[in-house]
């Protein structure tokens, strides 16, 4: 089964907080970076590999330093604003909860289309 949530977004959030990470170790700016990504690029779907795939790695990548530089810039998205809470430990919470449970439909309704495809 396919995971809705495309990776692509994931390991940038990882790559997000190393490079924050490197540049400033603080656990707040790493927090802010983590935080502009899930409210920057969380709602990206996976579609099955496919040659869309490295349009959604440079997105992400993107997306990635866009993060680190508002983090390093002390901006961040709000715990006001969609999935991102106050606490990043929750928002990882809460995308994971969008990822494992809610986004499961969206799984079985992707594979369909695929499915479907004439090749």
């Amino acid at each position: 089964a396919l995971s809705a949530l495309c990776a692509a977004t994931t390991a940038a959030m990882g790559a997000a907080a190393g490079i924050t990470w490197l540049i400033d170790g603080s656990y707040q700016s790493i927090s802010m970076a983590i935080s502009n990504m899930i409210g920057d690029v969380s709602g990206m779907i996976c579609d099955g590999a496919s040659n869309s795939c490295a349009m959604k790695v440079s997105t992400s990548a993107a997306s990635a330093w866009k993060a680190v530089l508002m983090a390093l810039d002390n901006t961040s998205v709000s715990g006001n604003e969609g999935i991102v809470a106050h606490d990043v430990e929750q928002s990882i919470r809460n995308l994971c909860a969008l990822a494992s449970q809610a986004m499961q439909h969206t799984d079985r309704q992707i594979i369909a289309i695929m499915a479907n495809k004439v090749a």
